[in-house]
C-alpha cells in the first residue's frame, strides 16, 4: 500500500512551467532516487510531498498517520544548545517517557496499596514503551550517527550557533535519521559528507533504516548502492525506471532509441502522405486526397510522439595542452601542522615525499579537514612547508578550480567569457565567436544560456563556465578543487567525458574530491590522507583502492585461510574452468539459416510484416506510461528483440538469394 502518492501535480512560478503532470507512489520501504536536471522541479516535488508546497492541480496523498521526515539543502537549527544536546532532540518524545517515569518514581516513594500498585503497572508500562523504543540505548545510538557522519567526541561540545554550515548540514542529518520517520525524503544529503560520511549513510540506509527512502542526489555511487528505483523529471514529468542508477542510464538509452525510431517513423509516414496529397490534390483522386489530408491533421493534433531530448556525447576537440617537463611536481619530506585553538597542534601530513610525472592523473583524497586542498596548495608552491622542499616542473602552467569563482565580471556574456579567458591564456590564439559557442555548447549550455550574464547563471552554471574556460586554456596542469559540487549529474558526466575522452584534457592532472564516479573515471594515482597525519599513495582509482584493502583485510582474518592443503590462486588471477581438448571435441557443423526455403517473394513479404510490427512496438516503447509496468516492458522489450533477430536472419537470407 502507498504511504505517499503524487497525483498528476502541475506547478507553475509565474509563467515558467515546472511540474506538469508528474506522479509518484511511494509504497513502504520502497528505495527511491529522482534525477534530472538542476532545475527541472526535483525540489520543488518533494516540497509538495512535505506540504511546504500546494500544487497548481493534481493531489498530494499522505498515509493516514504516516511520519515524514524532510531534508532540506539549507536545514535551520535552534541556537543556544551544544551540537550533542541538538542531536538528542531528536528523541522528544523518548525523553517525555523518561520525564514520566521518573515522576512516577517519585510518587511511588510515597505510596502504598491500590496507589502503588497503580503507579507498578504505570512503571511497567513506561519502561516496556522505553525498551521498544531503544531509549536505553539512546546515548550509543547518538554517538554512531554523530560519528558516521563525520563528528568528533571533541566537536560535541560545540554549541551549535559556532557550526559551519557544513556541520549544521551533518547535524540535521544525524537528527533526521536519529528520528527514524516512516518516509524519509533527502535533499542532496551528501553535499557535506565526505567518502567515508558517504559510505556510512549508505549502510545506514541499507542495512538499518527500516522506511522508505526518496532521495534527490548527484552522487551516482549513492544512487548505486542504495535505490532500486529511479524516478526522472523530463519535461515536467516523472518517468520510472527499475533498478538503481546504473540500471536506469541502459534502460533509458533502450527507451530514448525506442522513441526516436517511433518519432522518424511517425515523420516518414506525415511525409509519404504529404507527398499523396501535394500529387492528388486537384486531380481525379482529390477527394480521397483531401480526406486522409483531415485524417492527417488529426493524427498530427492527437500524436504525443516528440523527438527525445538527449544530450549528445562530448565533441569539442579540446587544444593540446602545452607539454611539460617529465616530472611536473615533486616533494621531499614535507610536513604541515596548524595550531588547535584548544591546545597542542594537528598535523595534516608528516615526512610526504612525492613524484608526480607529465600525463599523470591523480586523486586527492581524505575526510573533511584532512589537509587535502593545503597539502595540493604546498605542493604548488602557493604555502610553504613546515619542513622539507616542494618543486615545481620544467614549463608548468596551472589552471585551478575553486568553489568562490571570484573576480568574474557579472555584466560579461557567458560565450564572452570563454572568448576572452582562451585569449588571456593564449594572446596568439583566435577563437570565433562560433568556437565559443561551440565549447560552451559542449559544456550543455543551449542557445538561450550562452546569452545569459555570469552574473545571473546559478552555481552550477558559473562551474560548467569556469570549468570550460580552464580546460580550454592550454594548461598542462589542472588542480580541480571539488568541481562537481554544484553540478548536476549530466553536467558531472560531461566534466568525465572532457576530462578523459578521446580530445579531450591531455595534460596532467590533480582532483580533490569526494565524487568516487568522478575519481574512477578520471584517475590513476590516488594520495589518500587519513586526517591523523598519516599519508598513503596508490596506483590505480579509488575502486581499487578499496578492493586492494578489503583483499588485505579478508587475508588478514584467520577465518579467511584456505583448508589445509588447498592451493589458492595468486591474488588479482582466478583459476580457469576445466575445458575440452581441441583434439577430442568435434566442431559443431555451421546450421542452416531457417529461412532458406523462403521463395524471394515470401522473404519480401515475411521483411514488411516484421517492420511494420517493429513500428508498433517502437511506438510502444516510446510511451512513459508503457516503463511503469515492469512485467509489461520485460515482455514488450523481449518481443522487440525476437523481432530483429528474425529481420537479421531473414535479409541475410534474402541478400543470398537476391545474389
Amino acid at each position: 500500500m502507498s504511504v505517499l502518492v503524487a497525483a498528476n501535480v502541475q506547478y507553475a512560478i509565474g509563467d515558467r512551467p515546472i511540474l506538469r503532470g508528474a506522479s509518484l507512489a511511494v509504497e513502504a520501504g520502497d528505495r527511491v532516487g529522482i534525477v534530472g536536471r538542476n532545475g527541472c522541479g526535483k525540489s520543488t516535488l518533494l516540497k509538495m510531498l512535505t506540504g511546504q508546497l500546494t500544487p497548481d492541480s493534481g493531489s498530494i496523498t499522505r498515509q493516514r498517520g504516516v511520519k515524514i521526515g524532510y531534508l532540506a539543502q539549507e536545514p535551520s537549527l535552534k541556537h543556544g544548545r551544544t551540537l550533542r544536546d541538538d542531536a538528542e532532540t531528536a528523541f522528544k518524545d523518548l525523553h517525555e517517557l523518561h520525564d514520566q517515569l521518573e515522576a512516577v518514581y517519585e510518587e511511588m516513594a510515597e505510596a502504598d496499596g491500590e496507589e502503588l500498585e497503580r503507579l507498578l503497572k504505570r512503571q511497567d508500562d513506561l519502561e516496556r514503551r522505553i525498551v521498544a523504543a531503544g531509549g536505553y540505548a539512546l546515548g550509543h545510538k547518538i554517538d554512531a550517527v554523530l560519528h558516521g557522519l563525520g563528528f568528533t567526541d571533541s566537536q560535541f561540545s560545540i554549541p551549535v550557533e559556532s557550526l559551519s554550515g557544513g556541520q549544521r548540514a551533518r547535524l540535521a542529518l544525524s537528527k533526521l535519521l536519529l528520528d527514524e520517520p516512516d518516509v524519509l525524503l533527502l535533499d542532496e544529503p551528501t553535499n557535506h559528507l565526505d567518502i567515508d560520511g558517504r559510505l556510512w549513510l549508505e549502510s545506514f540506509l541499507t542495512t538499518e533504516f527500516a522506511g522508505a527512502v526518496v532521495i534527490i542526489s548527484h552522487d551516482r555511487r549513492l544512487l548505486d548502492n542504495v535505490v532500486t528505483r529511479i524516478e526522472e523529471v523530463e519535461q515536467g514529468r516523472l518517468i520510472d525506471y527499475p533498478g538503481n542508477y546504473a540500471k536506469f542510464r541502459k534502460l533509458r538509452a533502450e527507451r530514448r532509441e525506442a522513441q526516436l525510431r517511433a518519432f522518424e517513423n511517425q515523420q516518414t509516414k506525415f511525409k509519404q502522405e504529404e507527398a499523396f496529397i501535394r500529387k492528388y490534390k486537384a486531380g481525379q483522386r482529390s477527394k480521397q486526397a483531401r480526406g486522409r489530408e483531415l485524417r492527417l491533421d488529426r493524427e498530427k493534433d492527437t500524436s504525443t510522439l516528440e523527438r527525445p531530448v538527449e544530450l549528445a556525447s562530448f565533441a569539442f576537440d579540446l587544444p593540446k595542452a602545452e607539454r611539460a617537463g617529465d616530472v611536473v611536481a615533486t616533494s621531499r619530506n614535507i610536513s604541515k601542522r596548524y595550531p588547535l585553538d584548544s591546545g597542542g597542534e594537528k598535523v595534516l601530513f608528516s615526512d610526504l615525499t612525492l613524484s608526480i610525472k607529465r600525463g599523470e592523473r591523480w586523486a586527492v583524497v581524505g575526510p573533511n579537514g584532512a589537509g587535502k586542498t593545503t597539502v595540493v596548495r604546498t605542493l604548488l608552491g602557493e604555502i610553504e612547508p613546515d619542513s622539507g622542499t616542494c618543486r615545481l616542473g620544467a614549463n608548468v602552467s596551472i589552471g585551478y578550480f575553486e568553489q568562490s569563482h571570484e573576480g568574474l565580471d557579472p555584466d560579461k556574456q557567458m560565450f564572452r567569457y570563454l572568448q576572452d579567458v582562451i585569449r588571456k591564456e593564449n594572446p596568439g590564439a583566435l577563437l570565433s565567436e562560433q568556437a565559443a559557442r561551440d565549447l560552451a555548447g559542449a559544456f550543455l549550455f543551449s542557445g538561450a544560456d550562452q546569452e545569459k550574464e555570469l552574473g545571473v547563471l546559478s552555481g552550477g552554471e558559473r562551474a560548467r563556465a569556469v570549468l570550460a574556460g580552464l580546460l580550454a586554456s592550454s594548461k598542462n596542469l589542472l588542480v580541480l578543487d571539488e568541481p562537481t559540487n554544484h553540478l548536476d549529474i549530466p553536467s558531472a558526466e560531461r566534466l568525465e567525458e572532457a576530462l578523459a575522452s578521446e580530445g579531450g584534457y591531455d595534460g596532467t592532472l590533480i582532483l580533490i574530491s569526494h565524487d568516487r564516479a568522478l575519481i574512477d573515471a578520471t584517475c590513476n594515482h590516488l594520495l589518500l590522507l587519513d586526517g591523523r597525519g598519516n599519508a598513503e599513495v596508490f596506483f590505480g582509482n579509488y575502486t581499487q583502492w578499496r578492493e586492494s584493502v578489503a583483499s588485505k583485510a579478508a587475508a588478514a582474518e584467520p577465518n579467511s585461510r584456505n583448508p589445509k592443503g588447498a592451493a589458492r590462486p595468486a591474488a588479482g588471477t582466478t583459476q580457469p574452468a576445466p575445458s575440452s581438448s581441441p583434439s577430442t571435441t568435434d566442431p559443431k557443423p555451421k546450421s542452416k539459416n531457417r529461412f532458406s526455403w523462403m521463395r524471394v517473394e515470401q522473404l519480401e513479404e515475411r521483411m514488411g510484416e516484421i517492420q511494420a510490427e517493429v513500428s508498433v512496438l517502437d511506438e510502444q516503447l516510446a510511451d512513459p506510461e508503457l516503463w511503469k509496468d515492469h512485467e509489461r516492458i520485460t515482455k514488450v522489450r523481449a518481443h522487440h528483440e525476437s523481432l530483429q533477430a528474425e529481420l537479421g536472419e531473414i535479409e541475410e537470407e534474402w541478400l543470398r538469394k537476391a545474389e
